[in-house]
């Protein structure tokens, strides 16, 4: 059998597993839902979605606000001088940007295991928080170039927690259809904190602030369904057999505890992981021009003041280009159109602020890069979730996996973009045009190999005389 014969097999609904009476359920119907209308349960299932919009979303987003204020305010800490007080040499400048990821990536797979085994983000995410928030004000007070990136190393190192932990919560609680909007508005946590990073205080007040919302966080975010004690009994229930039936299999009702190390080397070994990888690679690496936008923003000419200020509503413009196209996305289940289009806006704009200085087209270019890259980024990531969603250990190492090796990009991105090469960057212009054709191809390829799967479980369903198994979003 071959191994795309072997995918297909694995995700297809045994006839055992489908109870009379059900609208093809996976799962038996959970007690508590039993005698109720699919109307009572959609209602029911509203209800619990609701509930979980207003607790989980707007605590993650406000953390998530947090983390990218404390991790990029060394950007607009370069307009307001650090490297005059420090002095540092533009190389310096570029490995005190460049040290954190390297911290980030090496913990971002063990972090997801571990949570994923502890089964219990209400307790590690915020501790993490606290102490991400400490290190930030550290950095503040930082005296050198060796303090500073000794800061910069530890503080990538527990960050790395907090977004493939967010990935990994959202995914145990929101089915496939409802996962790139969610998605989509916990990365409108960053796009807030880059719109406005430059117009707020130093490290050591964010750090503080960082610190006290992680405490608050203790009392608000939900560990997963199956241990949460936010939701009713029946809600439980209710979570836990909606994502059996998204999935074709229950992720935590199993009493045996996820495997680290099964779920990781299910991940690896499992091809489909590995063009997710590469597809948001070219994505994540087109977007490191985040980390520079003041920068290149300064390359309009403008004061400090009005630097900033111009940097704010590209990043605006992203928080709602993001929402519309992962609304749309869920609402239609499509990935690849939803991914690819915005990319190709983004190649627009790096190939027009690489070939004019005149201010309105360049930046035009920048009210255009900075959304495409971001939405690819967003559909990208709930792909990971929607391709790979079982098991729960496998899930979230394959976040992790991808996350980590995305972000290796924002090791070397900062030499892109020396002094020397202001105000066009062309160099970097064209490495973030690159990578995003890059993942334009991979995508491609990668929607005709799901085609393909798709097209053997329609096959195997019409031969057993069943149908409404799990597909791949396309």
């Amino acid at each position: 059998m071959s191994d795309l014969n072997k995918q297909a097999e694995d995700l297809a609904i045994k006839p055992e597993n489908v109870k009379c009476g059900l609208t093809l359920s996976i799962q038996p119907i959970p007690p508590s839902l039993q005698g109720l209308t699919n109307e009572e349960i959609e209602s029911l299932e509203k209800q619990l979605v609701k509930k979980l919009d207003i607790r989980l979303m707007p605590m993650l987003v406000l953390i998530y606000i947090m983390n990218y204020l404390d991790r990029n305010a060394i950007a607009a800490a370069k307009l307001s001088g650090i490297t005059e007080e420090l002095n540092l040499t533009s190389v310096q400048f570029q490995t005190c940007v460049s040290i954190l990821f390297v911290g980030y990536i090496l913990m971002q797979v063990p972090s997801n295991l571990f949570l994923n085994k502890i089964g219990r983000p209400a307790l590690y995410l915020p501790t993490c928080m606290i102490i991400w928030g400490v290190l930030c004000g550290v950095s503040g007070a930082t005296q050198n170039y060796g303090g500073l990136v000794a800061c910069r190393f530890i503080l990538g190192f527990v960050e790395a927690a907090y977004f493939p932990g967010c990935m990994a919560t959202l995914s145990a609680w929101y089915t496939s259809k409802e996962l790139s909007l969610r998605t989509a508005i916990l990365y409108c946590g960053s796009l807030l904190s880059g719109a406005f990073s430059g117009l707020i205080a130093a490290g050591i007040i964010e750090g503080s602030i960082t610190v006290f919302i992680a405490f608050v966080a203790y009392f608000i975010l939900p560990n997963f369904p199956h241990n949460s004690t936010f939701v009713t009994e029946q809600q439980r229930e209710l979570a836990i057999w909606r994502l059996a039936k998204d999935i074709s299999e229950d992720d935590w009702e199993s009493q045996e505890k996820p495997s680290l190390l099964g779920g990781f080397k299910e991940c690896i070994v499992d091809y489909k992981t590995w063009f997710l990888v590469i597809l948001n690679l070219g994505a994540v690496s087109s977007g490191t021009i985040n980390i520079f936008f003041p920068t290149v923003v300064e390359g309009l000419g403008e004061s400090r003041i009005h630097t900033l200020l111009l940097t704010v509503p590209p990043y605006i413009l992203s928080c709602i280009v993001a929402m519309a196209v992962s609304r749309n996305a869920d609402r239609t289940g499509e990935r690849y159109l939803h991914f690819t289009l915005p990319l190709w806006i983004s190649i627009a704009g790096f190939i027009i602020s690489a070939a004019t200085t005149k201010l309105g087209p360049r930046y035009f270019a920048m009210m255009i890069m900075l959304p495409g890259v971001y939405t690819a980024f967003i559909i990208g990531i709930s792909w990971v979730a929607n391709t790979l969603p079982r098991p729960s250990s496998k899930r979230a190492a394959a976040l992790a996996l991808m996350n980590a090796i995305a972000n290796c990009s924002s090791i070397y991105s900062p030499y892109l973009y020396p002094d020397r090469g202001a105000p066009r960057f062309i160099l970097a212009m064209s490495v973030n045009a690159g990578t995003s054709l890059l993942s334009i191809f991979t995508a491609t390829v990668f929607r005709f190999l799901l085609q393909r799967l798709n097209r053997i479980i329609d096959s195997r369903e019409r031969e057993e005389g069943r149908s409404g198994g799990f597909r791949y979003l396309l």
